[in-house]
């Protein structure tokens, strides 16, 4: 349907009567009445007219003529400039379509929601694992394990109560949206692995932490399957307010120490010397041992110790077992260790056959040919007895943990 021209298009009653309106302040602006108004403006018409060499009406369908080009030139320009924003906008949904679904990030409080999802799966094993971000340690995870856990009966148990703010999942798209609130409200970010020393003139370390990625976030927050996330939200602050308030308070009793009552100053004093005699104690244990091995080391060796794991990468109480050992070989040790987990029972027939350590493997008699392998195995079983009982002594490596 065409649209009319401001040439043929009549106005309307309340139309004229704003002009009327405008046309007789414009006339009260001048000094002038409205009839007077109009008179003037026909002689400048006219004299304007004259300049040109056109009569007044020629004039004035000049000017109309000017009036509608501008309008339709103004028109044209909406319309092209309504086209370019629909262009750009489907350009930018085929490239989200293309690169993924990008989230835009909208800096601001956090959604409730987005706090409800991120406390929930903050309580979920996602197998996160340590990252450095910016010289912090964060926890990261993998986009696919935070969708499957927005997809189980525990996360449909939880949204459906009634004071629960967990948006409901029942589809993988309705999980991907659940996921988005949290990049929307910076409560996780897409991030990338990078070199920390890259750029830098040293040469990289031989020595690193293994498993341990040194990432940064990246501006596009896609969300796909194989990507990762760090999370920015800690969870409750609470402990982290009572430990700050604890050592608070600790400061502040040892400050006050001289104000402290009698009784209360000799008790710490008591357990302070006790604390220093155990201490003490410690270091004369590991001088005393010290010099026992020495003794031993030449008197009866390879040298005896006393508590053996007790420098060792063990617990405290396994520290002051057994009390005794023999010095062994730290090769020795090792391949031993090894050894033993190589041997470890894989089902209960190979375990029933380690619980006489002297038994010895006979063959059936049924397999005449196995004759001379089982008399070659009786000799050498009956030759690890004797060296199993030539050494009953303790040793270090009984203790040892796989």
């Amino acid at each position: 349907m065409a649209t009319p021209s401001p040439s043929t298009q009549k106005p309307t009653p309340q139309q004229i009567a704003a002009m009327q309106q405008q046309f007789a302040a414009e006339a009260q602006k001048k000094g002038m009445t409205p009839q007077e108004y109009a008179n003037w403006q026909r002689q400048q018409f006219a004299a304007d007219a004259a300049k040109q060499g056109l009569s007044v009406e020629q004039y004035v369908e000049k000017l109309k003529a000017q009036a509608l080009q501008q309008h339709q030139q103004k028109l044209a320009q909406q319309q092209q400039q309504q086209q370019q924003t629909q262009h750009l906008h489907t350009a930018q949904q085929g490239q989200g379509q293309q690169e993924g679904q990008q989230v835009p990030i909208n800096p601001g409080a956090p959604d409730p929601a987005a706090l409800a999802v991120a406390k929930w799966l903050r309580g979920q094993d996602l197998k996160s694992r340590t990252c450095i971000l910016n010289g912090q340690r964060k926890d990261m995870f993998k986009v696919k394990r935070a969708l499957r856990a927005l997809q189980t009966p525990a996360y449909q148990k939880a949204s459906n109560k009634k004071s629960s703010a967990l948006p409901p999942v029942t589809s993988p798209s309705s999980a991907l949206e659940a996921f988005k609130l949290l990049p929307l409200s910076l409560l996780a970010l897409r991030v990338t692995k990078i070199d920390p020393h890259e750029g830098h003139g040293h040469a990289k370390p031989q020595k690193r932490t293994k498993g341990v990625w040194t990432v940064r976030i990246e501006q596009q927050q896609e969300i796909r399957d194989d990507l990762h996330y760090v999370w920015l939200y800690e969870g409750p602050q609470w402990k982290q307010k009572v430990y700050a308030g604890g050592a608070l308070a600790a400061i502040m009793a040892v400050v006050m120490f001289p104000l402290w009552p009698v009784k209360l100053r000799l008790g710490v004093w008591y357990l302070s010397m006790g604390m220093l005699g155990l201490i003490g104690l410690f270091f004369a244990m590991a001088i005393v041992r010290l010099i026992l091995f020495c003794v031993t080391v030449f008197a009866v060796p390879p040298g005896l110790w006393l508590y053996p794991n007790l420098f060792e990468d063990v617990g405290f109480f396994d520290s002051f077992r057994p009390v005794w050992g023999w010095q062994e070989d730290k090769k020795k040790k090792t391949r031993k260790a090894k050894k033993g987990r190589a041997d470890k029972p894989a089902n209960g027939k190979i375990e029933s056959s380690r619980s006489d350590p002297n038994a010895i493997p006979i063959s059936s008699a049924s397999d005449p040919a196995n004759t001379s392998s089982t008399t070659s195995a009786i000799h050498s079983g009956a030759a690890a007895l004797t060296a199993t009982r030539r050494d009953l002594t303790a040793r270090i490596e009984e203790v040892e943990e796989d």
